[in-house]
């Protein structure tokens, strides 16, 4: 049995309380299903600013009413202290992933960045020490790396940041290790290495590479691709970030003030990702298998090449992804394609955001 597993039967058999910053979000809304799944008492916190209300229905189409009557949804904002505080007085364990992502984003607005990453993780660090909860999990990026050359990444070798979202992330880390030490708060950081799959947001100008091509497949829009393709990612499907939230905040005392990475340990480059995404849509959509990517100059802030070293996450916490990029992706384009001949989304613009 894996180290998951036991974690997993730990939960079913004595629940816990949590709670989930950004939990109407992509990764927000994968880890209250989980622990919806798992018996769970769950508190969700979202502001819906990249939040979406259809992500928490399609939880509870998966979980049943009767998992979502333990289900608790505060609408807020992690900049306002006072409402962390109300979110999380009485919970055992913070799973925050609140957040504003997209280095795009940050490089036109880094003030929002900075108040939403850096003073609103704060501000759960400080309401979650203030209601005694036993540890908390944070988002934290693969981002942080910049611009050190080494392959694959590894926690401990870290380069300057490229970009405000880079910084706001590697200012969490830093922070995260200041509440331990000052105030006993036990905090993991999480790194994650290009997550994708299940509502994921196809739309917007800040919308990651994998929903917003396999929309545009779909639709017979332009694929752009920023660069020559060559640049590489370590693509990690969603369900194997959900499994290393819960073994951060089910592992030893000594897995805390740590970071992880979370991803496969392998790359994937655009070209590459392009023609698999049009192979699994082809499937659905027959025209597909026609398109070609289109190419743009280079976008600022993005790496050449990016890859997860997972030795620290797996001999530290028994992390073993499940997905695979092929089984990733197969199940995340079979879910967009659902969600598309329902019309649940739209033609997507073609400035899509590699991240």
């Amino acid at each position: 049995m894996s180290r998951y597993d036991e974690v997993c039967r730990a939960l079913a058999a004595e629940p816990r309380r949590w709670l989930v910053t950004g939990a109407a979000g992509f990764i927000g809304s994968a880890l209250v299903e989980r622990l919806l799944a798992l018996g769970q008492q769950v508190v969700g916190l979202d502001s819906f600013v990249t939040g979406h209300r259809a992500n928490l229905d399609d939880v509870r189409a998966v979980v049943g009413d009767g998992a979502m009557g333990r289900f608790q949804l505060i609408e807020g904002d992690i900049r306002d202290l006072e409402t962390c505080r109300r979110a999380a007085g009485e919970v055992d364990l913070v799973l925050h992933q609140a957040a504003l992502g997209s280095v795009p984003r940050s490089i036109e607005d880094p003030i929002a960045s900075h108040q939403a990453n850096v003073d609103g993780t704060v501000n759960v660090f400080v309401a979650a020490h203030a209601a005694g909860v036993k540890r908390v999990v944070y988002a934290s990026s693969s981002s942080v790396y910049g611009d050190h050359p080494g392959l694959p990444k590894v926690e401990d070798a870290i380069g300057k940041p490229l970009s405000p979202y880079a910084a706001t992330k590697r200012i969490d880390e830093v922070y995260a290790d200041v509440w331990q030490r000052s105030f006993g708060l036990e905090v993991v950081g999480l790194r994650y290495f290009n997550v994708y799959g299940r509502r994921q947001d196809p739309q917007g100008p800040y919308a990651a590479v994998i929903p917003r091509w396999i929309a545009a497949l779909a639709s017979g829009a332009p694929c752009v691709i920023f660069g020559d393709g060559s640049q590489s990612r370590d693509f990690c499907y969603v369900d194997n970030a959900v499994q290393a939230n819960l073994l951060a905040a089910l592992g030893p005392a000594g897995a805390a003030a740590e970071v992880y990475n979370v991803g496969l340990e392998g790359r994937t480059d655009l070209v590459a990702l392009y023609r698999m995404l049009r192979e699994r849509v082809a499937t659905f959509r027959p025209q597909a298998a026609a398109a070609e990517p289109e190419f743009a100059a280079p976008r600022p802030g993005d790496v050449q090449h990016s890859q997860a070293s997972i030795d620290k996450i797996r001999d530290r916490l028994g992390y073993a992804a499940t997905h695979a990029i092929d089984e990733g992706l197969t199940e995340t384009v079979a879910w967009f394609m659902r969600r598309q001949e329902s019309g649940s989304f739209r033609t997507p613009r073609s400035d899509v955001e590699i991240r």
